[in-house]
C-alpha cells in the first residue's frame, strides 16, 4: 500500500495477526511492514503510521544511506570527516617547513598541514590523527571506568582492524580500532566498558552482559549507533 503524509510518500505492507496492538518493522532494505490485530480498520493503521511518521522517515533515510554505501572521499578543502560523532570539513595547508604532516582539530574544522598536496599524504595524516586521538580517548576512559574493576589491563594498543571495535585476550591486553575516534564519546565509552568487562568474563555469557548492563544500562543504544553508522567511519 501507499500513503502520503506531510508531503512524503511511503510504501508499506499490512499483515493481520493474532495480536492486541499495532506494531511495525523496517528491514535493512527499507521495507515497512505493519503488523495489526485482525479486523483493525485501515484508518487506524494510517493513524499509527502518521503518529510515527518522523521516526519512519528517519529510519528510511538511514537505510538509504547504508544501501548507497560509503562515498569515495576526496582530499580537498570542504570534504567532511567524522570526529567524535560529528562531521567537520577539512582545510588543507601546505607547509614544506614541517618535519611531519599533521592534523589539528580547531572546533569547526580539521586543519591538515602537509608538505606535499598529495591525496595519500593527506589520508595518512588523517589516519595518524585518528590513531593518536583514539589512544588518548580510550586511555582516559579506561581510567574513568577503572573503579568498576579489580583488575587492570596489562597493555592498551590501537589497531587497524576490519572486523572488530576492540578485543581483550586472556593476558588482559586490550586493543581498540582507531576508527572509534570518529564515534561519539558515549559510544567510545561502550566499547571501552565492553572490553574491560572481558577482563572478568572472556566470553559473551549472561554474566558478561549483566556486568556490561550494570555499568552502562543503555549499552544497546551504543551498539545500535555502531551498527547504523559504521559504514561512514572511514578516511
Amino acid at each position: 500500500m501507499i500513503h502520503t503524509y506531510l508531503g512524503k510518500t511511503i510504501r508499506f505492507e499490512i499483515k493481520y495477526k493474532n495480536r492486541t496492538s499495532i506494531g511495525m518493522t523496517i528491514d535493512s532494505y527499507g521495507h515497512v511492514e505493519v503488523q495489526a490485530p485482525k479486523g483493525t480498520p485501515i484508518e487506524r493503521v494510517l493513524q499509527v503510521l502518521e503518529e510515527n511518521w518522523e521516526r519512519i522517515q528517519q529510519k528510511l533515510e538511514e537505510m538509504k544511506d547504508r544501501l548507497n554505501g560509503p562515498q569515495q572521499k576526496v582530499y580537498e578543502h570542504g570534504e567532511s570527516f567524522l570526529y567524535l560523532g560529528k562531521t567537520y570539513p577539512i582545510e588543507i595547508v601546505q607547509n614544506q617547513n614541517i618535519d611531519q604532516d599533521y592534523v589539528v582539530f580547531e572546533g569547526e574544522r580539521l586543519r591538515i598541514h602537509v608538505k606535499q598536496l598529495e591525496d595519500e599524504k593527506i589520508k595518512q595524516a588523517l589516519k595518524r590523527f585518528y590513531y593518536q586521538e583514539c589512544k588518548a580517548l580510550v586511555e582516559g576512559r579506561i581510567k574513568y571506568y577503572q573503579s568498576h574493576f579489580k583488575t587492570k589491563p596489562r597493555s592498551i594498543s590501537i589497531t587497524d582492524s576490519k572486523t572488530t571495535w576492540g578485543t581483550c585476550d586472556s593476558r588482559l591486553q586490550l586493543t581498540f580500532n582507531w576508527r572509534l575516534a570518529m564515534a561519539p564519546l558515549e559510544v567510545v565509552d561502550y566499547v571501552v566498558v565492553h572490553e574491560m568487562c572481558h577482563m572478568v568474563h572472556l566470553n559473551h555469557d549472561r554474566s558478561f552482559w549483566r556486568l556490561v548492563g550494570k555499568i552502562m544500562p543503555d549499552y544497546k543504544e551504543k551498539e545500535k549507533w555502531l551498527a547504523v553508522s559504521n559504514w561512514k567511519m572511514t578516511v
